[in-house]
């Protein structure tokens, strides 16, 4: 393997396109596109500047020139294509979230295990340096006891039936696409929740269009979240602590501003976030490859990082794991699946749609 991991882009929807200019913006090397249309991988690679395209997932994934793979699929193709690629022996980035379900996400992750491969995926939030900076400040003890967080990802989006985001066989909602940025976050403040209460309002085709859930904390905590694709809101963040808050400017989920402000109303901190070419994805993408180069989950080189948890990312595979469950018990309470859901496992049958 070269010294920075040459990465192939499976699929070439909007998603992929800002990815791979974030990429290549920041000195990343995009090797290869795929896609199950030649002339669209060939467009994509055209347009991007990439020397190879694939006119099929398995293609690129057998590419000797590719080191790692980002999966950039709908939702339900995630957990095969994820598979495709670690079985071809590659490193695998998932675009969030990262599987349908649960059960999907821990097959991912025991395949990972068993090839001895780096699995990820692509929460790109928390690797924003104000979320970094989020973390410096209550490591520092400024907030005090940390007590509650309020966190809502809404959007007005299409209301096309025929649009990904109303069709249930795309994994389309709310929930999965706009909420597990909420849930994420929770759980990257606060860990696993011991109970979870959720709320649904559904669209005429069946999906979620708006989901609010609380989660609740053994030491605690509560965590109030909101998702819809149905109306916007201002998508601003806060924090509260015993002694200060935090409040993350709109969009909190991008690269974001933010204040700490005392309970007396003294402002102990105005964060700025830093100009970066592109959206700010690739940092992600950083700290990918350095998990990689350190030696990846199975033996990890400590020396290269601070603590344990740095060293299997901001997110490790387990976690994304344990968030999908997290969604499953959200779903369940809201009385929503996805077409599909019960058949065999992803990557025990032959001839899926996603492999090809």
């Amino acid at each position: 393997m070269s010294e920075r991991l040459r990465w192939g882009i499976l699929a070439t929807g909007g998603i992929a396109r800002k990815v791979t200019g974030d990429l290549l913006a920041n000195g990343f090397t995009v090797a290869a596109v795929g896609s199950r249309s030649l002339a669209k991988a060939e467009a994509f690679a055209a347009e991007c500047g990439i020397s190879r395209a694939h006119g099929s997932y398995r293609e690129l994934t057998a590419d000797p020139g590719v080191d790692a793979v980002y999966v950039a699929t709908p939702h339900p193709l995630h957990a095969d294509n994820a598979l495709l690629a670690l079985t071809a022996g590659k490193h695998v980035l998932v675009e969030k979230p990262f599987t349908l379900n649960a059960e999907q996400a821990q097959a991912v992750a025991t395949r990972a295990a068993q090839t001895q491969l780096v699995v990820r995926e692509a929460m790109w939030t928390r690797y924003l340096p104000h979320m970094v900076r989020v973390h410096e400040i209550i490591a520092a003890g400024t907030l005090g006891e940390v007590r509650t967080l309020i966190a809502n990802h809404t959007q007005l989006l299409s209301s096309d039936p025929a649009h990904r985001i109303n069709a249930p066989e795309l994994g389309g909602g709310a929930l999965l696409d706009l909420g597990i940025y909420p849930v994420s976050f929770a759980w990257d403040l606060f860990g696993e929740p011991s109970s979870v209460r959720a709320a649904a309002s559904f669209g005429t085709t069946g999906v979620d269009s708006q989901v609010v859930t609380v989660l609740t904390y053994s030491s605690g905590q509560v965590a109030s979240l909101c998702a819809s694709h149905i109306a916007r809101g201002p998508n601003i963040a806060m924090l509260l602590g015993s002694e200060a808050r935090i409040e993350i400017d709109s969009v909190w989920y991008q690269l974001a501003n933010f204040r700490v402000i005392a309970n007396d109303g003294t402002v102990l901190e105005e964060y700025r976030s830093p100009e970066v070419l592109g959206t700010g994805r690739h940092f992600q993408f950083r700290a990918f490859e350095e998990i990689v180069a350190a030696g990846g989950d199975r033996n990890p080189d400590q020396r290269a990082f601070k603590s344990a948890r740095e060293s299997q990312g901001r997110l490790p595979v387990t976690e994304s794991v344990a968030i999908m469950n997290t969604l499953d018990r959200v779903r369940a309470q809201i009385g929503l699946r996805y077409p599909g859901e019960d058949r065999v496992p992803p990557g025990e049958f032959p001839g899926s749609v996603s492999c090809e």
